[in-house]
């Protein structure tokens, strides 16, 4: 959020502010701030100014070119002890990082006037699981604003009051965003809930869906026979995931749905192999991705996942479950010499059958 305020003051009844010599320190004035932070506190500020140094050059002297001077132990170390003076505190709330982009004061002269510019950027930032910001952090909300101002030679105060005004008024704008945020950003939500949904849909297009109620029938395979190739058949079979997420009252609801499927024209049965024996070969091929389909939902659950990188470890997790698919169904076709050891195939028939049971998948 980009917020710009702009004052234009003649403060000749201010109280004077003394700066002694050339360098003397910006004291920010402790106050109460008007509002309780339920959703964060600052846990650090940090000082990442393009322009290092003082953040001041202001008209001291009638005659004499504007001076360094600098917030009391520097930008960040002031922040922070008015932050800490003024602000509510409770670290079990989520940790936040104040960054200072730009917090510049620049005076010029006029006779015994001074005009003076002020200019301020901050932004905040959601610290990670380490209260660091590295990479896990997450860009939160930013503050702009400005002060135009004219001030008698010599009466100091509006300086450190617009400092001062326009920290208070970043802090109230984080305020505001994070009551407005926390209960539909990602970024802060607090837990996650996993739903799956199984694609089971009974189509007549290209696709097979698995479905227990619907078998593969040797219309599906509608390929022609691969040219030179001494099986019976083969059958293409894979599986898929899609979701979509969303947030409500600060739980990240992740909805997801496996897909395992057959393609039609990708599949083909020789014309005299086209058996009851042979389809159910290649009916255990299609199972076995539905195993791997399960187990893959399993691994998918809110222990297993992060809110800051749920998307990344369940893609993770299915390109592994897709390797697990491959090695497994390269083990039922060595194993069975594809179809041709019947004994064996009757086993790989009893275990898969064993699997899909303790899944609910058959009864």
């Amino acid at each position: 959020m980009r917020l710009c305020i702009l004052f234009f003051s003649l403060l000749a009844g201010l109280p004077f502010l003394s700066f002694q010599q050339p360098g003397t320190s910006i004291r920010l004035r402790s106050e109460s701030l008007p509002f309780t932070p339920k959703e964060f506190y600052i846990a650090t500020v940090l000082d990442q100014r393009q322009e290092s140094g003082p953040v001041a050059r202001l008209a001291l002297l009638p005659g004499k070119s504007p001076q360094p001077v600098d917030l009391e132990g520097g930008a960040a170390n002031s922040f922070r002890y008015f932050i800490n003076q003024g602000l509510k505190q409770n670290q079990e709330l989520r940790p936040v990082a104040m960054r200072i982009n730009k917090c510049q004061v620049r005076e010029t002269a006029s006779g015994n006037r001074i005009n003076g510019q002020f200019t301020f950027m901050v932004s905040f930032v959601l610290l990670g699981k380490n209260h660091v910001s590295d990479e896990t952090s997450s860009p939160l909300t930013e503050y702009q604003g400005s002060a135009s101002y004219t001030r008698p030679l010599g009466q100091m105060a509006v300086v450190e009051q617009v400092i001062r005004q326009s920290l208070v008024a970043s802090l109230r704008n984080l305020n505001d965003y994070m009551n407005r945020e926390s209960g539909k950003n990602e970024k802060l939500a607090k837990s996650l809930n996993v739903t799956f949904i199984d694609d089971t849909r009974i189509t007549n297009d290209d696709t097979v869906h698995y479905n227990p109620a619907r078998k593969l029938i040797w219309a599906d395979f509608q390929a022609k026979p691969r040219r030179g190739s001494h099986y019976a058949a083969e059958v293409f079979t894979s599986f898929a995931y899609e979701g979509k997420s969303s947030v409500k009252n600060g739980v990240i609801q992740l909805n997801l749905t496996a897909k395992a499927y057959m393609l039609k024209t990708s599949s083909w049965g020789q014309p005299d192999a086209r058996n009851a024996y042979a389809l159910n070969h290649e009916q255990r091929h299609f199972d076995i991705v539905k195993i791997i389909v399960e187990r893959f939902k399993r691994k998918i659950n809110p222990d297993s996942l992060t809110l800051e990188d749920y998307n990344s470890i369940t893609q993770y997790q299915f390109i592994e479950s897709f390797r697990e698919m491959n090695r497994m169904q390269t083990q039922y076709d060595n194993e069975t010499n594809h179809s041709l050891n019947q004994a064996v195939q009757e086993r790989w028939n009893q275990k898969i059958d064993a699997e899909l049971r303790s899944f609910g998948v058959i009864k």
